[in-house]
């Protein structure tokens, strides 16, 4: 009579089960950040290495060892790095005096702005001659911090060119052992593989879709206009494509100071807007064909799933969040199929329970 209800038990015992997988996740989450320096370079071994994987495969269809296959993509992927980087920076350092230029004629005329709005610069210039005996103890400190942020990179990227070797070249073994141990039966654990890899590589394609967009706009308005370097422009808007939301950002202020500086205000709001149009309208255009072939997920999914992920799990979330859950749409709908494939998880004993 004083017994509990069924369901309160059952409600009960599921929000044990709830708290101790999220004690779990928020474990894990902290593992994964006190272990930063091993895991980013993994965690970018692994992409490259499920995005690359194909060209490796093709490599050896031909008769190529693996081992071979695997070291000439790493130095295909190493040289386009390599060229992406020169274009950027030998297009600034050639024209780096200009670039000085132009960004102080950009901050000369905001301070010139400010000053028309009735807004006083003189205090922030007063505080900078203050500042100045305290430039030596902070140049020494950057410079500190710069030389371990400098042995830190040299790590991140000589560490994640070794991991992608070893993923390349190992990965059918690796597969093997991930899909043997998921605790899973081998046909359905063989689908969750399967399906992540291919999420991450129709992601980083229809990425590179519009992102390859958004540069020709970009870059074409910026010749339009008259604005220097527009093929660095175009390159810079290109690259920072692959960081969702903040690459945009960063590549379109790059442009808007180069064409305040030169080309002046009007100039400079015009490309403003082109850069909007291009990261929002025409680009919001474009994503429901590129996605909807490539992920088949809604670019509002995307967009929800990507600042969630970013929310939570900083750049890895921002980048990984959208393929991801591709991934886990196509698992579900692969598993709900009645394939041979899937079949065979299911033991024979099974179907016949009611």
């Amino acid at each position: 009579m004083f017994s509990t209800p069924v369901w309160l038990r059952d409600l009960g015992f599921a929000s044990w089960l709830l708290v101790g997988f999220v004690l779990i996740v928020v474990g894990v989450i902290w593992l994964l950040g006190q272990t930063s320096t091993i895991v980013m370079p993994v965690i970018l071994a692994s992409v490259l290495g499920a995005v690359a994987a194909p060209l490796v495969e093709r490599l050896s269809h031909h008769r190529v060892p693996r081992g071979a296959g695997a070291g000439l993509v790493l130095l295909g992927l190493v040289a386009i790095a390599a060229l992406v980087i020169f274009l950027v920076v030998h297009g600034i350092s050639a024209e780096s005096s200009e670039v000085s230029a132009q960004a102080s004629k950009a901050l000369d005329k905001v301070e010139s702005s400010l000053n028309d709005a009735g807004v006083s610069t003189q205090d922030a210039k007063g505080d900078v001659k203050k500042a100045i005996p305290e430039i030596r103890e902070t140049l020494v400190t950057g410079v500190a911090a710069g030389v371990n942020g400098l042995t830190s990179l040299v790590f991140f990227l000589s560490f994640s060119a070794l991991a992608t070797f070893f993923v390349l070249k190992d990965a059918p073994v690796m597969t093997r052992f991930v899909t043997s141990h998921m605790g899973l039966p081998l046909p359905v654990a063989a689908i969750v593989v399967r399906e992540i890899a291919s999420g991450l590589r129709n992601y980083f394609t229809g990425v590179t879709i519009v992102a390859a967009f958004n540069a020709v706009v970009v870059g074409l308005g910026a010749l339009v206009l008259g604005v220097p370097l527009p093929g660095t422009i175009a390159v810079v808007t290109f690259v920072t494509a692959y960081i969702p939301y903040i690459g945009a950002w960063t590549a379109g202020i790059f442009a808007f100071v180069l064409a305040l500086g030169s080309q002046g205000a009007t100039d400079a709001f015009i490309l403003a807007l082109i850069i909007f149009l291009a990261n929002g309208l025409l680009q919001n255009l474009l994503q429901p064909f590129v996605f909807g072939a490539t992920l088949n997920l809604n670019p509002l999914a995307v967009l929800i799933v990507t600042i969630g992920g970013g929310t939570l799990f900083g750049m890895v979330g921002l980048t990984l969040a959208a393929p991801l859950t591709s991934a886990a749409v196509h698992i579900s709908a692969a598993l709900r199929e009645p394939t041979e494939e899937t079949d065979l998880a299911v033991p024979p004993a099974a179907a016949t329970v009611p």
